[in-house]
């Protein structure tokens, strides 16, 4: 076959492994070329509620415990577009977004013992020191090793390394992916399978994993479950994808969008319906359509309303509702504490509870092997310097994930 015939994929996969080769191939010089800056394209957020500019940037050295990452492939999700739109208290300009990115080591810093130039990585927005109580606790995966330095947009030592035309330039979430390279923390950084496509596992980043997650982690579904879906965006179609997986029987989907109905039941939803279409309370409905109510509820929009009719769409007695949504900040969720009294748990969840840095070659396997989807998630592939169409195409409800490819 010539080289042109072969798929895209086989050709992405190719290039990527030449790449890879060629970074391993410099391991003898690692040092030497943890020592340049590199210059390269990003999307910088100069100020909120303007669209990224594409600009040349300088990206220094990995210090100490740091990576220098080869981004292949990024997507853009609404936790970016939130911190775009100047509501996030933690937004800080100018400043280079993105936190659902994948591609490959090109040097590490001193002291880096478990990575190494030419790995195929996941840089990941919840770190996994492995050292601090909630790393060494099983009932969270909220590593607070470096939290107060990257709410800041910096790196752990407390500076950044991006600049451009002379100023500096934030990070994001300690990830940054909207750049060709990127520096993070090396406890923030996932080794994954180097066969797998990274313009698709890319989204195990933030969305898909956060929704599995809350399914087969916070809310254990079990076989047989009724579950009910508010929000049918990226995230609550993975919490469908984690409610089939786990054994559920009935997943009901809800949403105010009749057009998000037929994705949700390829992905898994027995039925959806819109609370539009009726003159009481969603949760009432929920509760008639399932004798007494779900088992299972997860609120996939970040609105606090739906937050409390999706606990009080639950059974009486055992009923579990999980928060996946993010809310804005300063808003506070209400309910008459008889529906906790009698049986009711409300519960929440980040990154979908996954320990990060040992969970997400475990979801890329899961993947390789067929049992999550994730390029069913991709409505939109385009180059990076169209980025802006990309967040054009999630606030106008027309995508799921754009993937731009670097």
């Amino acid at each position: 076959t010539a080289p042109d015939a072969r798929p895209t994929h086989i050709l992405d996969l190719s290039l990527r492994w030449g790449l890879s080769r060629v970074l391993a191939s410099h391991r003898p010089e690692s040092e030497k070329m943890a020592s340049q800056v590199i210059k390269c394209k990003a999307a910088v957020a100069w100020e909120a509620r303007k669209p990224l500019s594409i600009e040349e940037i300088e990206v220094a050295p990995p210090k100490a415990h740091e990576v220098r990452i080869k981004i292949i492939a990024t997507a853009v999700c609404h936790t970016d577009a939130y911190t775009l739109s100047g509501a996030d208290p933690e937004g800080s300009f100018p400043v280079i977004l993105g936190h659902e990115g994948a591609g490959i080591v090109e040097s590490v810093g001193e002291g880096v013992t478990k990575l190494k130039a030419g790995d195929t990585v996941i840089p990941l927005y919840i770190p996994q020191c492995g050292e601090c109580k909630f790393c060494l606790n099983p009932k969270t995966n909220l590593c607070q090793k470096i939290r107060v330095t990257q709410g800041k947009g910096l790196m752990p030592d407390g500076t950044s390394r991006f600049t451009c035309k002379g100023k500096t330039i934030l990070h994001y979430m300690g990830t940054s992916t909207f750049s060709e390279y990127t520096v993070v923390a090396d406890i923030s950084v996932a080794k994954i399978d180097p066969l797998a496509p990274l313009d698709k596992v890319c989204l195990l980043g933030c969305g898909i994993s956060t929704g599995y997650g809350a399914v087969v982690n916070t809310a254990k579904v079990e076989p047989g479950s009724t579950c009910a879906v508010f929000g049918l965006g990226g995230v609550g179609l993975a919490v469908i994808m984690g409610c089939k997986v786990a054994g559920a029987s009935r997943i009901i989907g809800v949403d105010i969008n009749k057009d998000k109905f037929t994705r949700a039941k390829e992905f898994g939803a027995s039925e959806c319906i819109n609370p539009q279409d009726f003159s009481k309370p969603i949760q009432e409905v929920l509760v008639e359509m399932t004798d007494g109510g779900v088992d299972y509820s997860f609120e996939c929009i970040g609105n606090v309303k739906v937050m409390r009719a999706a606990l009080e769409a639950c059974h009486k007695g055992w009923g579990v509702s999980v928060v996946v949504g993010v809310a804005a900040s300063g808003e506070e969720v209400a309910t008459r504490p008889f529906q906790l009294v009698t049986g009711r748990t409300w519960k929440g969840t980040a990154f979908g509870g996954w320990k990060s840095v040992e969970s997400i070659p475990k979801l890329v396997s899961e993947y390789m092997s067929k049992k999550i989807k994730i390029e069913e998630f991709v409505t939109h592939n385009l180059p990076f310097d169209q980025i802006n169409e990309a967040f054009e195409l999630m606030h106008a409800g027309k995508s799921i994930r754009t993937v731009l490819k670097l």
